[in-house]
């Protein structure tokens, strides 16, 4: 690997460390999706892994490219960073269009999510901060627990969460300091009129139809950083590939 500096034209330093330290960033805000738990019909090992070989990718790509000034690393990081910003544009125009889809595809992904509750604590960890954050229980209400073989209200249950809800649907006591795991326990037995007073009665998707609205700035700002976080990287990849051309071309002549 050969380096060129002519006093007419040589690769910024400058844009090469920050295209390095951007790659940092980018992956280190990545690295958040591996957080995000069991999809609908995706094992939640094989998303980390599917996120894993997209940050390792790509951050070799970005680092090594910048570096080293490798052109086809540097093209490969740009290209792909275009492909994600037009993906996640599509993404964004799609929903706003197919409203209803989304919101079948996200009853589908909660009530998938109901049935394995117990089956993965990431899963009701993901659940439960769901409901608590959006004062919600279940897809539409609290009824939709019975697809819970624990919370189930039949005969057939034995459980001790028989026809009860998880913890994350109770109103909280503000006089409780420790929360209590059990206030769920048995709360469907009662009469619907006065379940209100002890869970959350509304369901996550209203829940969440109400929150958009109230935050629709909150979400545009986020959306309109990230995609300026994207573009600011383009810039760099590209500006470092034409410097690095520039000094090639140079010494060619």
């Amino acid at each position: 690997m050969h380096y060129y500096r002519y006093s007419n034209a040589e690769v910024s330093c400058w844009y090469k460390y920050l295209l390095f330290s951007y790659n940092i960033v980018f992956w280190g805000v990545l690295s958040d999706l591996t957080k995000v738990t069991r999809l609908h019909g995706i094992d939640p090992v094989v998303l980390v892994l599917m996120v894993g070989v997209v940050m390792f990718t790509l951050g070799f790509a970005g680092c090594v490219g910048a570096l080293r000034e490798n052109i086809c690393l540097l093209k490969f990081f740009c290209g792909a960073i275009v492909l994600i910003f037009f993906l996640e544009l599509a993404v964004a125009v799609l929903a706003f269009l197919f409203q209803d889809w989304v919101r079948d595809r996200f009853r589908e992904f909660f009530e998938s999510n109901i049935r394995s509750y117990r089956d993965d604590i990431d899963l009701q960890n993901l659940i439960d901060s769901l409901q608590k954050a959006n004062q919600c229980c279940g897809a539409y209400g609290p009824e939709d627990w019975d697809l819970n073989v624990y919370f189930n209200c039949s005969g057939a249950s034995y459980s001790r969460e028989k026809c009860g809800v998880p913890f994350s649907c109770c109103v909280p006591d503000p006089a409780q300091k420790v929360v209590n795991t059990q206030c769920g326990y048995d709360v469907r037995i009662q009469l619907k009129s006065k379940w209100d007073e002890f869970i959350f009665t509304k369901g996550c998707i209203q829940a969440l139809e109400g929150w958009l609205p109230r935050n629709i700035y909150i979400v545009a700002g986020v959306f309109i950083a990230i995609s300026l976080l994207q573009i600011f990287g383009i810039f760099l990849a590209r500006t470092l590939i034409s410097d690095i051309e520039a000094v090639k071309a140079g010494h060619h002549f």
